[in-house]
C-alpha cells in the first residue's frame, strides 16, 4: 500500500487497539491471569512505524493529515490511563495502610508504576519524537511520573515521612529494622524530584523538603531528650562515649539508607543537641570534666573530647581556655615549688621543659596540632615563665641552664643528640619570655666566660643554639654573639702573627710566655678594668705586645682586662713543685711573696693597687678555700683588713697541676643595668626611626607604635618612652606642635 493510499484511522478505532496493550500491562502488574506479551503482540503495537501497510499504528494516528491527526488525543489518553489506574487501583490499596505496611506497599506500587511508565512510553514513543517536542509538553516518562506525584504522592508524603522517621527512631532505640525498605522509600522522594525537574529544578527538593526537614527536626528532638537525661546520669567520659557512638551510628545510617547530602546536616543536629547545648556543663563537670581529665592524664578521653568539640567553636574555645588554665596552674605550681625550695638553678628549667614536652605532645597528638591549642599553650607558659623566683628572673635562669648544658664542667652529662634536643627546647621557652633582651644579656655574659676561659664543651653546640636563636629572634638579636666567635678567630690569627713578630725580631725578648686575646669591645659584655700593679716580669711582656700591636694598627687603644687573664705559676714547695693555674691578679699576689716572707692585708692592697672587694676575693681564694697556698693569721674562714699572710711552703697535694678558682662575682645587677641602658638606647632609636618615617605623630600613637616595634625584644615601660621623647625634644630631634602639645614633629633632617 502506498503512503498516499493509507487508510485514515479514527481515534476510537485506534485507541481500542492501544487499550488492549495497556490493559494487558495493568493485569500483569496486578498479578491477574495474563500471558506475557508475545513478540508479535508487542511488534503489532509498536513497530508499525516501519511497515506502512499495517493500518492501526500509533505512528499513523500521529501523522495523519489534520483534522485526522490524533496526537493530542493520544497524549491525553496516555495521561488518562495513568490517572484512572492510580485512582481506581493504586490509591485505594494504600490509603488505609500505615507505618511499615504502608511503606512496603508503596515501594511495590512505585516499582509497578515505573514498569508501567516504561511500557506505555514505549507504546506511545512516537509522541515523544514528534508531538511533545514540537509542543514543548512534558515527555511521556515525565508525564507518567507527574501523574503519580499529583494523584498519590501529595496525599501520602506525610504518612510516608512519619513512617520512615518512626522506623529510624526504633532503630535508634536498638530495634532491628529493614534498612533496604527505607532505602527504597527514600529513593521514591528522589525519583519524584527527578521526574519534576522540568517544573521545579532541583532533583533533591522533594527529599530535602518533604522528608529530610522533618527527619532533622525529629533527630533534634530525639537527642535533646536523650541529652537532658544523660547529662545527669553519666560522667563526662561516659557521656562522650555515648555521644561518639551516636554520631557513629548516624553516619552508618547515612551510608545504608539516607542520602550523603544529609550527613553534615544530620551530624550538626546531633552535635548541637548532645554537645553544643551542654558544652559548658559537660566540660566543667567537677569530678570528671576537662580539668579532671587533664589532672589525671586521661589522654584517650582528651582525644575524644577534641574530636567531639573540634567542629563546635564555642566548645572548642572553652576547651582551649580550660587547657590554658590547667597548664598555667601546673607551671605556677612549679614556680612556687622552686621558691619554697630556693631552687633557682637548672632544676626548675628542666621541669619546665618536661612540662612543655608533656603538653606539646597533648597539642600535637590529642588536639591534632590545632592552632587554638598552640596559642593556649603559649599563653599559659607566658604567664608563669615571666615570673621571678627568689629574686632571679626567668631570663637569668634560662641563661644559667644553657651555661650548665654547654660548659665543660656542667652537671648535665648528656649525649650530643640530647644536648641538641635540649637546646631546641630552650629556644622554644625563650619565645615565651617577654624580656628576651635580658636573656641575651645574661647569655652573652656566660658565653663570654665559656669562650675566654676555655670552658665551652663543644663549639658546634654553641653555634647551633645561636642559629636557632637567630631564626626565632632575628639576626640583630645574635649579631654580637656571632661576632664574639669571629673575634676569637681573629685573635688566634693575631697571636700567630705576634709569634712571627718575635721570631723575626730576635733582639726582642718578652721574658715569660704571653698569649693575648684581642677583642672588639662593643661585641663583648663590659668588664671592670683595674689599674693592677703587675710584677715586673708581666710588665715587660705586655710592653713587647704593645710595641707589636702598634706596628699592626694605628689609633687603637688596648684596655687590659686582668680579671679574665690566666697565668701558669710554678709553686716551689718543700715537698715538691706544683703548677698553679690562677688568674692574673692571683698570680700578682703570689709573686709578692718572692720578695717578702710575710705581708699584711693593707700591704697587699697597696702593692697591687686593688679595691677592698677585689683583695678580699683573691686572698680568700688563696688562703681560705680548698688550696691554702697562703697561710693566714688569724686562721679564720673570712678575710679581715687586720690579717697577715705568708707563703705556705709545706703545702702538698696529689695533683701536679692545680687550678685555683676565684670566687665568682655575682654580676646580675651589672647585667640588668647594662640591659637597662641598652633598652633606653633602643627606645630612642625606635622613636627616631618612627618619627623619621611618619614626620608628624600624636603622643599616644607614637607610644603605641614604639611598644609594637620593641615588643618582640622586651616590654618597654611607658615612662621610659616618655622620658626619651622629652630628651629628644630637648636635643631638637623633635618639636611639639604649637597648637597641640600632644603632637610631635620630626626635625633632625
Amino acid at each position: 500500500m502506498k503512503m498516499n493510499e493509507r487508510k485514515t484511522i479514527g481515534l476510537e478505532e485506534g485507541w481500542e487497539i492501544m487499550q488492549k496493550g495497556i490493559t494487558k500491562v495493568k493485569n500483569i502488574l496486578e498479578g491477574l491471569p495474563e500471558p506475557q506479551f508475545s513478540l508479535e503482540e508487542y511488534m503489532m503495537l509498536y513497530t508499525y512505524i516501519f511497515f506502512d501497510y499495517i493500518t492501526l499504528t500509533c505512528y499513523n494516528m500521529c501523522t495523519q493529515i489534520p483534522p485526522s491527526d490524533c496526537s493530542i488525543q493520544l497524549y491525553r489518553k496516555y495521561c488518562q490511563s495513568f490517572k484512572e489506574y492510580i485512582t481506581s487501583t493504586v490509591l485505594p490499596s494504600l490509603i488505609e495502610k500505615h507505618d511499615e505496611v504502608l511503606l512496603r506497599e508503596l515501594v511495590r506500587r512505585w516499582s509497578n508504576h515505573k514498569v508501567m511508565v516504561r511500557w506505555l512510553s514505549g507504546f506511545f514513543q512516537y509522541l515523544d519524537r514528534f508531538y511533545t517536542v514540537s509542543k514543548d509538553y512534558p515527555k511521556l516518562k515525565e508525564a507518567g511520573i507527574s501523574c503519580f506525584h499529583d494523584l498519590l504522592y501529595h496525599k501520602l508524603e506525610q504518612k510516608m515521612t512519619d513512617a520512615v522517621i518512626s522506623l529510624i527512631d526504633q532503630e535508634r532505640e536498638g530495634k532491628q529494622i529493614d534498612r533496604a525498605l527505607l532505602k527504597n522509600v527514600l529513593d521514591i522522594f528522589v525519583d519524584i524530584g527527578v521526574g519534576q525537574l522540568l517544573y521545579e529544578g532541583n532533583e533533591m527538593d522533594y527529599y530535602e523538603n518533604d522528608f529530610e526537614a522533618s527527619m532533622l527536626n525529629d533527630t533534634a528532638a530525639y537527642y535533646s531528650r536523650k541529652a537532658s537525661k544523660w547529662i545527669l546520669e553519666y560522667s563526662c567520659p561516659d557521656y562522650m562515649l555515648k555521644a561518639e557512638e551516636c554520631l557513629k551510628r548516624e553516619k552508618d545510617r547515612v551510608s545504608h539508607y539516607l542520602y550523603s547530602s544529609s550527613e553534615p546536616k544530620l551530624l550538626e543536629k546531633v552535635q548541637t543537641e548532645l554537645l553544643s547545648v551542654y558544652a559548658t556543663q559537660l566540660l566543667e563537670k567537677e569530678q570528671s570534666g576537662c580539668l579532671a581529665l587533664l589532672r589525671e592524664d586521661r589522654v584517650d578521653d582528651l582525644s575524644r573530647m577534641y574530636r567531639l568539640f573540634s567542629k563546635i567553636q564555642s566548645g572548642l574555645d572553652l576547651f582551649s581556655r580550660m587547657f590554658e588554665q590547667h597548664v598555667a596552674a601546673e607551671g605556677t605550681a612549679l614556680v612556687k615549688q622552686a621558691e619554697d625550695a630556693a631552687s633557682t638553678n637548672k632544676g626548675f628549667v628542666r621541669k619546665v621543659i618536661e612540662l612543655h614536652d608533656k603538653y606539646l605532645a597533648y597539642v600535637n597528638d590529642c588536639f591534632m596540632n590545632h592552632t587554638l591549642f598552640h596559642k593556649a599553650l603559649k599563653e599559659a607558659f607566658q604567664i608563669f615563665c615571666n615570673k621571678g623566683i627568689a629574686g632571679s628572673s626567668s631570663a637569668e635562669l634560662l641563661a644559667t641552664f644553657c651555661d650548665d648544658i654547654l660548659k665543660k664542667s656542667g652537671s648535665e652529662k648528656l649525649s650530643d643528640e640530647a644536648i641538641e634536643d635540649t637546646l631546641k627546647k630552650v629556644v622554644v621557652l625563650l619565645d615565651y619570655i617577654s624580656d628576651k633582651d635580658l636573656f641575651a644579656g645574661f647569655y652573652r655574659k656566660k658565653l663570654a666566660r665559656r669562650l675566654l676561659v676555655d670552658k665551652s664543651a663543644n663549639n658546634e653546640h654553641e653555634r647551633s643554639i645561636l642559629r636557632m636563636m637567630k631564626q626565632q629572634c632575628g639576626g640583630l638579636y645574635t649579631s654580637k654573639m656571632e661576632g664574639m666567635f669571629k673575634d676569637l678567630t681573629l685573635a688566634k690569627e693575631n697571636q700567630f702573627h705576634f709569634e712571627e713578630y718575635l721570631n723575626n725580631n730576635p733582639n726582642v725578648s718578652r721574658g715569660i710566655d704571653l698569649a693575648v686575646t684581642v677583642l672588639t669591645s662593643h661585641l663583648w659584655p663590659s668588664y671592670k678594668s683595674s689599674d693592677l700593679n703587675l710584677p715586673a716580669e708581666m710588665v715587660k711582656c705586655i710592653e713587647v705586645f704593645k710595641d707589636y700591636y702598634q706596628t699592626k694598627t694605628k689609633g687603637r687603644k688596648l684596655t687590659w682586662i686582668y680579671s679574665l687573664g690566666s697565668c701558669h705559676v710554678n709553686g716551689i714547695f718543700e715537698a715538691e713543685t706544683h703548677e698553679l693555674i690562677v688568674l692574673t691578679n692571683q698570680a700578682a699576689a703570689l709573686l709578692l711573696f718572692n720578695s717578702a716572707d710575710r705581708l699584711s692585708y693593707q700591704e697587699i692592697k697597696t702593692l697591687l693597687n686593688l679595691s677592698d672587694d677585689d683583695v678580699v676575693r683573691l686572698l680568700h681564694s688563696l688562703s681560705c678555700a680548698k688550696y691554702k697556698i697562703l697561710l693566714k693569721e688569724p686562721n679564720t674562714k673570712s678575710i679581715s683588713p687586720t690579717d697577715y699572710f705568708e707563703f705556705n711552703s709545706k703545702f702538698t697535694d696529689r695533683m701536679k697541676r692545680i687550678r685555683i678558682p676565684l670566687p665568682h662575682v655575682d654580676e646580675k645587677e651589672k647585667v640588668i643595668k647594662d640591659v637597662g641602658k641598652e633598652r633606653g638606647e633602643s627606645i630612642e632609636l625606635a622613636i627616631v626611626r618612627i618619627m623619621k618615617s611618619r614626620k608628624v605623630l600624636k603622643h599616644r600613637e607614637l607610644v603605641q607604635v614604639c611598644e609594637e616595634q620593641l615588643g618582640s625584644l622586651f616590654k618597654p615601660d611607658v615612662k621610659a618612652i616618655k622620658k626619651r621623647i622629652e630628651d629628644l625634644l630637648s636635643r631638637r630631634y623633635l618639636e611639639r606642635d604649637k597648637e597641640d602639645p600632644n603632637l610631635y614633629r620630626y626635625l633632625a633632617d
